[in-house]
């Protein structure tokens, strides 16, 4: 049996993904489930929460240098952990902004090693483009795997484990996800800050929906589709738990999101190991309130904090980057009133 993040559910059923496609079948979906979506008890938030914001004027700078001293100001101990990078990764076009920079991925795993990580891995599992290895290549990311060995993980072809939901807005019981996954020490959330024009806004918490392995539920992930991608966040996020979360927000995305929109300079690394205080803080730098944004308000309930006086920034100020993004016309109504 794989080793296990000893903050996962316990009780989960290895498969191989032959194995799970012949069994799942036949039961897909859980029943609609009557109960709380989630025990209170399983969860303990912190009283603030620390969300660092460094700027970073473009993709030449050392990411290595500043994400290690934001690993510092937050005081993120990985000595010893087998940490696992999440990039976004979803379709290749030249001049845009759809993916995690690859410079932002590989100055995060120097910074990893540099500060004790006992190894690092990258790994993504994109609901759009099924061929990794085109993506790996044409968004250049294969260039510093190779240069710095750097250990890369399909996840949407990896071996699965069944997993029990901690949370139940989906009305889910179990999702299958990936072994490389669940056995890691510490998992980093590495978002492209982007508009979405389903959500409102992707960002470190939507990013989990690249942990969902294709080779199981199809794509674009269409169990999570089905179940309500606001849910899907959510339970994503409380189940799995992710440790940190590094947004790429040097070059965001505006508009009609996450693929179909424009480059955006916003020149800002955001960090933190409260996701939902990391995605509410760069809802606020694009002009979006994230208390009317479904996700993001619900977790604000119990996963982490939504409420500015909860969150403790460090670096710079919001208001350097803080700006009004395009959106879509139906989320003009969400847009946050500044004083």
């Amino acid at each position: 049996m794989a080793t296990r993040r000893s903050d996962l559910p316990l009780h989960h059923r290895q498969w191989s993904r032959r194995a799970f496609l012949a069994a799942i079948s036949t039961s897909v979906v859980a029943a609609a489930c009557r109960r709380a979506p989630y025990d209170a008890s399983l969860f303990a938030r912190p009283e603030r929460s620390p969300v660092g914001l460094y700027a970073a004027r473009d993709y030449t700078i050392d990411f290595k240098e500043l994400i290690g001293r934001g690993l510092e100001d937050l005081h993120v101990d990985v000595r010893g952990r087998r940490v696992f990078l999440k990039p976004n990764m979803v379709e290749y076009e030249s001049n845009s902004a759809i993916n995690t920079n690859p410079l932002v991925v590989a100055g995060a795993v120097l910074a990893f090693r540099a500060a004790g990580a006992a190894s690092v891995t990258v790994g993504e599992g994109p609901g759009h483009r099924r061929d990794m290895e085109y993506l790996v290549t044409e968004t250049g990311l294969y260039e510093h795997l190779r240069e710095n060995r750097i250990a890369f993980v399909d996840l949407n072809q990896d071996d699965v484990a069944e997993v029990p939901l901690r949370s139940r807005f989906t009305g889910l019981e179990r999702l299958a996800l990936p072994i490389e996954l669940l056995q890691s020490d510490f998992i980093v959330s590495m978002p492209k800050l982007k508009t979405h024009h389903w959500a409102g806004i992707t960002a470190s918490m939507k990013n989990l929906f690249g942990t969902v392995p294709g080779a199981v539920y199809g794509w674009p992930k269409n169990i999570l589709h089905r179940h309500g991608i606001d849910n899907s966040i959510i339970d994503l996020n409380a189940t799995i738990r992710p440790h940190f979360a590094i947004v790429d927000a040097v070059i965001a995305m505006e508009g009609d999101g996450p693929i179909m929109g424009r480059p955006r300079q916003l020149g800002c690394v955001v960090m933190g190991s409260d996701l939902v205080a990391v995605d509410a803080t760069s809802a606020r730098m694009i002009g979006l309130d994230p208390t009317q944004i479904p996700y993001l308000s619900e977790a604000g309930r119990f996963l982490g904090h939504v409420d500015p006086r909860r969150i403790e920034l460090r670096g710079e100020r919001l208001a350097r980057f803080a700006t009004e993004f395009d959106v879509l016309d139906r989320f003009k109504s969400i847009r946050l009133r500044r004083s």
